[in-house]
């Protein structure tokens, strides 16, 4: 059935809302063609992940679209951007690409967004509501937005992303509709100790495994005794979405559309299940590390975004101490969230420590890092999964308190005692 437009999306086509908007409209119908939608719908909200720079041809797309005269006309945060614009001589980014990726910047502000810079933007002032329609870019974004908020969104690929901010509307499709919001496959917990499922470190390996058991489908997990804070549900969509492509995923008894096993199956039987057990985590925990070493280069934290939360419980891990000399220890965070922990005292601590804080872009998607780092340690799964390929850096996977005790003695130190299978 050949896409129906409304009068408003046709003047907007037709160009009688300007250029700009009528260069967005084009994309999004011949999108909605791709996708079989048979009308548009509206949005209330969108984020932004074209702002990252990876090409000349993202920049040129930026400006045609900011020459053009582009407005965006529904509330729109930006993720993170390709350069840290104020600390980017600190390292090893080229100048050239930082001034590309400073223009790409320049020319998303220009469309009337407000600049977040983050990977994380339900942390910020812009964070929907249940319900609402949303069309979000960046993967671990749209994962929290769908489970953990229960707003709507489909993936949303660079540059289409903010021909939906600019038009408002976005194809009738996908995961905007309540039919395909329904679990796919059934992954049960069994015998999992409370205490693991209380540690951070517990959800990014938990994430990676569902994310490679679900792929592009929609998994529920259930026998979660305890309740994951945002921090926690943060890390293990990232994984998800990291080493699948999940998108949304339910959690029975915690996330909004998952009261209920029946609920999150939307009153159908599961179409496939899964039991994990204590001995496939502690292989997928095993799984996050390559390098089994003992020689770490930098502890790398904030992927996603690291939040005030996050700052907060870091302090006294650091707090009277000094990293070694040996090791590079970098958190990389939004200017919204380094500003709350400045303004509560998180950052002296850390700064006496000897960390360095990266605003607004991370190692992913910045050309920071000098080759002397070949070794990394980090907390998060989303890193542990690109950086062999996107850094050619190994990694070494750990809690919090290990990255921690590792920076302070110069060598990876890891307490796997919470992964004891024996007890």
């Amino acid at each position: 059935m050949p896409l129906r437009l409304s009068k408003e999306d046709q003047e907007k086509l037709d160009g009688e809302h300007g250029p700009a908007t009528k260069m967005a409209m084009s994309i999004i119908v011949k999108m909605a063609a791709v996708y079989q939608a048979e009308t548009l719908m509206d949005i209330s909200g969108a984020h932004i992940d074209s702002t990252l720079f990876i090409g000349d041809g993202t920049l040129e797309f930026a400006e045609k679209l900011m020459n053009l005269g582009a407005k965006v006309v529904v509330p729109t945060s930006l993720n993170v951007s390709g350069v840290d614009e104020f600390n980017w001589q600190d390292w090893a980014v080229p100048p050239e690409w930082a001034e590309k990726a400073r223009r790409q910047m320049v020319a998303y502000q220009s469309m009337g967004t407000v600049p977040t810079w983050t990977c994380a933007p339900y942390q910020s002032e812009l964070r929907p509501e249940f319900g609402q329609q949303i069309a979000w870019g960046e993967s671990n974004a749209i994962a929290f937005a769908n489970s953990v908020i229960g707003a709507r969104t489909e993936r949303y690929p660079d540059l289409l992303d903010i021909c939906a901010a600019i038009t408002g509307r976005v194809p009738a499709q996908g995961l905007h509709l309540t039919k395909n919001r329904a679990g796919q496959l059934l992954l049960s917990l069994e015998n999992i100790p409370k205490e693991l499922q209380e540690s951070d470190s517990f959800y990014p390996v938990l994430g990676a495994m569902m994310g490679k058991y679900a792929r592009e489908k929609i998994p529920v997990v259930d026998g979660l005794e305890v309740k994951p804070n945002d921090d926690q549900l943060k890390a293990l969509g990232a994984a998800g979405a990291s080493f699948g492509a999940v998108a949304m995923f339910h959690l029975v008894g915690v996330t909004p559309e998952a009261e209920t096993l029946e609920a999150a199956f939307q009153g159908k039987e599961p179409p496939e299940r899964h039991t994990i057990t204590m001995k496939e985590l502690y292989a997928s925990y095993l799984e996050l590390s390559t390098s089994s070493g003992k020689q770490v280069d930098m502890v790398v934290l904030g992927s996603p975004h690291f939040s005030l939360d996050e700052f907060k419980k870091i302090n006294p891990l650091v707090a009277g101490k000094k990293k070694s000399p040996n090791v590079e220890f970098l958190i990389t965070s939004s200017r919204a969230m380094a500003l709350l922990a400045e303004k509560a005292g998180f950052l002296d601590q850390l700064r006496a420590f000897g960390a360095k804080i990266t605003l607004d872009t991370c190692i992913l998607t910045t050309p920071m890092l000098p080759e002397s780092i070949k070794i990394l340690m980090t907390n998060s799964a989303k890193y542990s999964f690109y950086s062999p390929g996107l850094l050619n850096a190994e990694v070494v996977y750990g809690s919090l308190e290990d990255c921690v005790n590792s920076t302070i003695e110069g060598t990876v130190l890891r307490d796997e005692s919470i992964w004891d299978m024996e007890r």
